[in-house]
């Protein structure tokens, strides 16, 4: 693997959670927003090794991904109105491919991400695995191997989470202080897998990740997190 590449990769992985987090908040749907924000690092992939890393590579990520969920959209029959809501929204807020480069500042969702994830509604195990796999970056295998399951088994314990939560209509947002204990468990829970996966890494060449670990602590430290002011 050349420089350019693991540079690439390193930027996917520090950006996966926050661009990931936005997506989900804006298209209010997760497999749209995971399949989205791959389709736009594969395309990232293929033009930075030409271009380099734009100034804001998250907002180019997020813009990007946000037109590939319109077009997955316009493929699906059933979703003429929200097709059509999206559409209009990107045509107002971008005006052109040269335009990705240029966004300053998107939202940062990742706390709203934690706590809809970790709703009581869903079981504790389901929570926490939900949130590793979306906000923590970490791959369904991955998950399995912290939970001591197979894979299979976590992929459809996933998938349940997320019809779990478009079938409720959990909202998506930080709930109010007299609800929060009873999503801090989880929230802990999930940190510490995270630091624990890039301590003793279960895949790759390294013993110790350190993007997991970095992750984790800045999760800690994002403004509002419980965790960071026990």
């Amino acid at each position: 693997m050349n420089q350019a590449h693991q540079l690439i990769e390193s930027v996917f992985r520090e950006e996966h959670g926050r661009v990931l987090a936005a997506l989900i908040s804006y298209l209010g749907d997760f497999d749209l927003a995971e399949d989205a924000l791959q389709d736009a690092c594969v395309l990232a992939l293929k033009q930075w090794r030409d271009t380099g890393i734009p100034d804001n590579p998250g907002a180019w990520l997020t813009t990007v991904a946000k037109r590939r969920a319109v077009d997955r959209q316009r493929r699906d029959s059933t979703a003429q109105r929200k097709r059509a809501a999206l559409a209009a929204d990107l045509l107002l807020s971008f005006s052109g491919e040269d335009d990705m480069t240029e966004q300053d500042e998107f939202p940062d969702e990742r706390l709203k991400l934690m706590f809809t994830c970790c709703h009581p509604a869903l079981a504790l195990d389901s929570q926490v695995a939900l949130t590793l796999r979306t906000l923590g970056g970490l791959s369904t295998e991955e998950v399995a191997s912290a939970f001591l399951v197979s894979v299979p088994t976590m992929a459809q314990r996933l998938a349940r989470a997320k019809q779990k939560i478009r079938a409720a209509n959990i909202p998506y947002r930080v709930p109010p202080a007299s609800l929060l204990p009873e999503r801090l468990g989880a929230l802990l829970a999930t940190l510490y897998l995270i630091f624990n996966e890039g301590y003793v890494a279960t895949r790759g060449e390294a013993l110790i990740r350190q993007d997991l670990c970095a992750e984790a602590i800045r999760l800690c430290r994002v403004p509002g997190q419980p965790a960071a002011r026990r």
